[in-house]
C-alpha cells in the first residue's frame, strides 16, 4: 500500500509523518511544497507517475484565515486549482484522494452540529476556496474521500495551542474570545483517521472500487465543544501555566475574515461507516501532549 503526502512540512503534514513508523504495511512517500507544488499540474503528474500511489492525503492547504482577505489569488491558487490538480492527477492514476476541508463552509449560524449534507454557505475568502476545491474533486475524481475538520493543533507547524503557550510565557494576562463555539481537532488523531480510512479502502475485495468502498465527505473533529477560551483555559491548566484568563466577546476582538460563530460538525456518518470511536476533545488534548 503506496501513499502520497501532500504538505509534508504543515502540522497535518508532520502529524502523519510522526505516526508513520507504526504503520510499517504502509509505504508513505511524503513532499513538502518545494518538492511537489500542487498548483502545477505538470508537477503533479510527474510525482504520481513515479510513485504510483494507491493514496494520496492532500494536506496542503491556504489555511492564512485572515490573509485569504487580502490574498484571494494565492488561496484560491492552492485550495481550488491545487484540489483540480491532484484529482486529475489521481484520476490518471486510479489513485484515490484523501482531501482536508474546514468547518469554514459554513456560514456559523446553525444551532446543531453541523452534518455533511447541510448547506455551505462560507463568510469569507478561505472558506469560499475551500468549499470551491471540495466542488472541483468531486466533479473530476468519484474516487475521493473530503474530510472536514475543525481547530486543529498539534506539536508541530503553527496553531492555537503553542500560540497559547507562548504568550502564556511571555504575559501576566490574556483575553480570549468567549462566543465562538467549536471543537479542537488533535491532528494526531485526525492523522490516524486518514491512514485508517485508507486501510479500510484498500482492505476492499475489489480494490478501491466505486461501488465497494464508501467515497463522499465526511467530518471529523474530537468529541464534544467549546469556546476559544475553554480551550486556552484547558491548555494553561494542562500545562500548569498561572494567568490572568479573561473572556471577551468576538465584537472585542475584530479580525479581517468573519468566523463561524458556532461550528460543530457532527460526526455521526464518520463514526457508523468505520466504526470509530472519537476521544474528547480536553482528554485529547491531555493524551497526545508530547511536551
Amino acid at each position: 500500500m503506496v501513499v502520497l503526502v501532500t504538505g509534508a512540512s504543515g502540522q497535518l503534514g508532520q502529524s502523519l509523518q510522526f505516526i508513520a513508523p507504526n504503520y510499517p504495511e504502509i509505504t508513505f512517500h511524503f513532499f513538502n511544497s518545494s518538492e511537489l507544488n500542487i498548483t502545477d499540474l505538470e508537477n503533479c503528474e510527474t510525482i504520481f507517475a513515479q510513485i504510483q500511489p494507491d493514496f494520496c492525503i492532500n494536506a496542503a492547504a491556504y489555511t492564512a484565515v485572515d490573509k485569504a482577505e487580502s490574498e484571494p489569488e494565492k488561496a484560491h491558487s492552492i485550495n481550488v486549482t491545487g484540489a483540480q490538480n491532484l484529482a486529475k492527477a489521481c484520476k490518471e492514476n486510479n489513485t484515490v484522494l484523501l482531501h482536508i476541508s474546514t468547518d469554514f463552509v459554513f456560514d456559523g449560524n446553525a444551532t446543531k452540529p453541523y452534518k455533511e449534507d447541510d448547506l455551505p454557505n462560507p463568510t469569507g475568502v478561505y472558506g469560499q476556496t475551500k468549499l470551491d476545491g471540495e466542488r472541483a474533486i468531486q466533479e473530476i475524481w468519484e474516487k475521493h474521500f473530503i474530510i472536514r475538520t475543525s481547530w486543529v493543533y498539534s506539536q508541530f507547524g503553527n496553531n492555537f495551542m503553542k500560540t497559547m503557550l507562548r504568550l502564556g510565557s511571555e504575559r501576566a494576562s490574556l483575553s480570549v474570545v468567549n462566543d465562538q463555539i467549536g471543537t479542537p481537532t488533535n491532528a494526531v488523531d485526525l492523522a490516524k483517521v486518514l491512514i485508517k480510512i485508507s486501510s479500510s479502502c484498500h482492505a476492499v475485495p475489489k480494490l478501491r472500487d466505486v461501488s465497494a468502498s464508501h467515497y463522499g465527505i465526511y467530518n471529523f473533529s474530537n468529541e464534544g465543544q467549546c469556546s476559544w477560551y475553554d480551550f486556552a483555559k484547558k491548555i494553561f491548566e494542562i500545562h500548569k501555566i498561572e494567568i490572568d484568563l479573561q473572556p471577551i466577546p468576538t465584537s472585542s476582538y475584530l479580525t479581517p475574515a468573519k468566523r463561524p460563530s458556532f461550528s460543530v460538525l457532527d460526526k455521526s456518518k464518520i463514526k457508523e461507516v468505520y466504526g470509530m470511536e472519537i476521544k474528547g476533545w480536553a482528554e485529547s488534548l491531555e493524551t497526545h501532549n508530547i511536551f
